[in-house]
């Protein structure tokens, strides 16, 4: 039966019969024989056959939802109305629930589907588009309304093919397979867009007509267009008196209006028989759905004729008004008419029940779905006997069906059982399997493959098939144990790694905290870590946890050395002391959480990054001008206490001068030292170079450049300094040629300080990205309490409380706060909602789901309205207009929300 699979020698054998066995297409009860009797022997070629079963079991069960879904899509192609959520839900749904999408006759069902949505959306598409050229019609209608008549009859010819084009358009999409499933709200704009193009392309025919009668014969009324009119008279002759007289007339006309005259009998007949017609067939309705007792149709009838009534009602007769009013009430009484509304529930009851099996007694749902079913079919009849009298003839009806039905559950109940048995002894074989690797294994050193076989033998049981809790409990703890005998060596070993780990850490410490860092001891101590990392594995999270303590204090001593030799190649000079100064009262500042002392710290440490601290503390130290004028005049550099008297001095006294012997003295000499302390010497910024003659002697005036002879100062076309060169505007080289200078435009960046160290800069760019960020949070805090007590202002209407024009930002101005507390101080008007909808359509912020229509209707007004100001240039007016009407909690979220950005625009 089995080829000689159970007659071969080896596994390897086996798996090649087993798999010319299965090419011959067995039965599913033979895979289960063959399958227990091999589970026993050989796992290996008992896990083909366990595959080869699972895919059968996932094919029927694929089958299953395949027939479900199908059904539901073909209920919903051949439904007269299709609803594109319903459609779009369906495909989500059968994915979710595992049903094959991609095999037939689902992968069809999906793209008839998708082809019916797609359509729909089209057609609704297109009903917009209709609207846009209706109006896009009506617009030109009257735009030829205002040209002269002989234009606009030349232009009725075209313009009456393109109304004929459009509506025969509009029907063409009436007419379309997938109209009913369109969204009821398009039908309707459709036809008010028909109606009104129809309406003004009437009224322009007629005039226009009126208007080439009035041409030929002068005896015809004019036509009610204005310019056609004042056309006509010209082309009569008619006199001013006459053309004022048209409008006096017209007047007289209006105002004059005939009596409504009075039906005649032959008219009334009319309207009765009109009342007849309509009424008769919904109140046949009404009057069938009270006999066949259809309590749900025959209050949605009554509702129907209810609404007839109120239109014909008045031009009934007595005896149709007498049976109106019968069959409503007999509706009104069958709503209430319980017992009969149980039985009806009973009976579908009963065909529900009988629904589970077909006709060949084949079941309908699976086992667990049967189930489901039963349980809740049975719980709805309890709740039926609870609300009305006992119906036994349907109760013998509905339990033999129930009854009949439970043999499908019965029956899965057995495979389920017999599940339950395979995965039970499964489960037995992998804990038989763990003892014996547990005993094979006593004395192996072997780490790594211990632990790939421990995880192995965890999937396994993972994914060893289901079983009930209690059968589940009993062997989990079984096997806990095994697991737990079968990892003790491996744990014993782990907990030795770690230990020995953490002995390396220790070393790693110290070699860290050591005065000198050794380099050689260092790489054979990460070299000893990696041996026992790839001898005895760990848990990956606990494993990178020890490595980065392990590596901590070696990257804190290599990095503690790089900055010890930088330090020393380094040293801080005067400016970078003070812009590390600087920096540290601005994170006090920040600390303090206070905006002034935050920007006035920044402002002190930007001075300081250009060199003006300095300078104004020189200003403050420097001698008063009578002991400046004592000064010596020489060449020769002051004293090193004493300041020099402007920027060219200070260069002086830091140039070197010859002494008395010949030799070359440096007059910074200590200076140096003294300038980290306490810094007196004048900082300038850098001034633009001038090239001068170097006259050093005693008297020259430093401060006067001399009059420069190239092209910086000249004249417009002016020559320079340079044969052949001419000078442009403002003295700068004429278009094309070069600047001889060599700088560019270097002489026009903006002065930028002295060079900063790498810890003074590090420390200036923290300190000011940590200010800017405190500022940002304190700005945003400010912006919150200023929205909260605007909408406190608002509900309690206390102008006073609206906050200051300050505290509202540079969006607000004075007229606008003013404008707003005119608006809290009046009492509570109507409701803003277009205000509302104007200021989020500014703030471009979401409007909540209801008002979402509201809100694309006013977008396609906006659009029409040309040279009118849009929503973000009418915010302002808009909170007016909000603030003056009463206080809600949705509109004052509405208003907070779209407030938060415009007030800080």
């Amino acid at each position: 039966m089995t080829a000689g699979i159970f007659n071969a020698a080896t596994s390897g054998e086996r798996s090649a019969r087993l798999r010319e066995w299965l090419a011959s297409e067995p039965a599913e009860a033979l895979l289960n024989d063959v399958y227990r009797e091999l589970a026993s022997r050989d796992k290996g070629v008992a896990k083909i056959l366990k595959e080869k079963l699972d895919e059968i079991k996932r094919a029927h069960g694929q089958e299953a939802l395949a027939s479900d879904w199908g059904q539901k899509a073909e209920q919903m192609l051949q439904a007269p109305r299709l609803n594109i959520a319903d459609a779009l839900a369906w495909q989500r749904d059968a994915a979710k629930a595992g049903a094959p999408l991609s095999r037939e006759p689902l992968a069809s069902l999906k793209l008839r589907l998708a082809e019916v949505v797609k359509g729909v959306e089209d057609l609704q598409h297109q009903v917009m588009v209709q609207r846009e050229a209706a109006v896009l019609l009506a617009q030109r209608v009257e735009v030829l309304s205002t040209k002269p008549l002989s234009e606009a009859q030349s232009g009725h010819s075209g313009l009456q093919s393109d109304v004929v084009q459009w509506q025969t358009q509009a029907l063409a999409l009436t007419q379309n397979a997938v109209w009913p499933s369109v969204d009821l709200k398009y039908p309707s704009q459709l036809e008010v867009a028909g109606k009104q193009l129809q309406a003004v392309w009437d009224g322009f025919s007629a005039a226009l007509d009126l208007a080439g009668l009035a041409q030929t014969d002068p005896a015809a009324a004019l036509p009610s267009v204005p310019v056609w009119a004042d056309e006509i008279r010209r082309l009569r002759g008619d006199t001013g008196k006459e053309a004022a007289l048209v409008p006096e007339q017209a007047k007289t006309e209006k105002t004059d209006k005939p009596a409504k005259p009075k039906l005649d009998p032959a008219q009334r007949q009319a309207l009765r028989e009109a009342a007849s017609a309509a009424v008769t067939p919904v109140l046949e309705a009404v009057e069938k759905e009270a006999a066949e007792g259809q309590g749900k149709a025959s209050a949605e009838a009554a509702v129907a004729l209810r609404a007839v009534l109120k239109v014909h009602g008045k031009h009934l007769d007595t005896v149709l008004d007498e049976r109106v009013h019968l069959a409503l009430t007999a509706a009104g009484e069958l709503e209430g008419w319980q017992r009969w509304r149980a039985d009806q529930i009973r009976q579908d009851l009963v065909a529900q029940a009988e629904a589970l099996l077909g006709q060949d007694k084949t079941p309908t749902v699976g086992g667990r779905k049967m189930q489901d079913k039963l349980r809740q079919l049975r719980e709805s009849w309890k709740q039926t006997d609870q609300g009305g009298l006992p119906n036994h003839a349907l109760w013998k009806r509905f339990d033999a069906a129930c009854n009949e039905a439970y043999k499908t559950v019965l029956l899965w109940l057995e495979q389920i059982k017999k599940e339950s048995a395979d995965h039970r002894a499964q489960r037995v074989a992998l804990m038989e399997e763990v003892k014996a690797f547990t005993a094979a294994h006593a004395d192996s050193e072997d780490w790594r493959g211990q632990l790939r076989a421990l995880h192995q033998f965890a999937d396994l049981w993972r994914n060893a098939g289901h079983l009930s809790e209690k059968s589940f409990a009993e062997m989990q703890s079984q096997w806990k144990a095994l697991f737990k005998a079968a990892a003790a060596r491996l744990e014993a070993a782990q907990k030795a790694s770690i230990e020995r780990r953490q002995a390396l850490i220790q070393e790693a410490r110290e070699l860290g905290s050591a005065a000198a860092l050794r380099v050689d001891a260092v790489k054979a101590l990460q070299t000893r870590w990696q041996t026992e990392a790839q001898s005895v594995p760990l848990d990956r999270k606990t494993e990178q946890k020890l490595w980065e303590i392990f590596r901590a204090p070696l990257d804190e001593a290599f990095q503690r050395k790089g900055s010890e030799r930088q330090h020393v190649s380094a040293p801080l000079n005067a400016h970078d002391r003070m812009v590390i100064d600087a920096s540290q009262a601005l994170e006090a500042a920040n600390a303090s959480g206070d905006a002034t002392k935050i920007r006035a710290a920044m402002a002190a440490l930007d001075a300081a990054l250009r060199g003006q601290a300095a300078a104004v503390l020189a200003e403050k130290t420097s001698p008063a001008p009578e002991v400046r004028a004592e000064l010596p005049a020489s060449g020769a550099a002051p004293d090193q206490d004493a300041a020099p008297s402007d920027g060219e001095g200070s260069d002086m006294a830091n140039a070197s001068a010859p002494s008395a012997d010949g030799q070359e003295v440096s007059g910074d000499t200590g200076a140096q030292s003294d300038a980290a302390a306490s810094p007196v010497a004048k900082v300038q910024a850098p001034k633009r170079v001038v090239a001068v003659r170097g006259d050093d002697r005693p008297g020259q005036k430093k401060t006067e450049a001399p009059a420069p002879t190239g092209r910086r100062d000249a004249r417009p076309g002016e020559r320079s300094g340079r044969p052949g060169e001419r000078m442009g505007e403002r003295g700068q080289p004429r278009m094309g040629e070069r600047d001889r200078s060599g700088r560019g435009d270097f002489e026009q960046r903006p002065d930028r300080g002295p060079r900063l160290g790498d810890a003074a800069f590090r420390a200036q760019r923290e300190a000011l990205e940590r200010a800017e960020m405190s500022l940002r949070k304190l700005a945003a805090q400010a912006h919150g309490e200023t929205l909260t007590r605007l909408m406190g202002a608002w509900q309690e209407r206390q102008a006073d409380a609206l906050p200051s024009t300050q505290e509202l930002g540079r969006a607000v101005n004075a007229s606008t706060r003013q404008v707003w507390t005119q608006a809290l101080s009046s009492p509570a008007k109507e409701s803003a909602s277009t205000a509302l909808l104007r200021l989020e359509m500014a703030a471009e912020v979401p409007t909540p789901a209801e008002q979402l229509s509201a809100r694309r209707a006013l977008q396609l007004q906006l659009l029409t309205q040309r040279n009118q100001p849009g929503p973000a240039e009418t915010w302002a007016q808009d909170v007016a207009q909000v603030l003056s009407g009463p206080h809600d909690e949705v509109s004052a979220r509405r208003l907070q929300n779209a407030l938060k950005g415009l007030l800080r625009a």
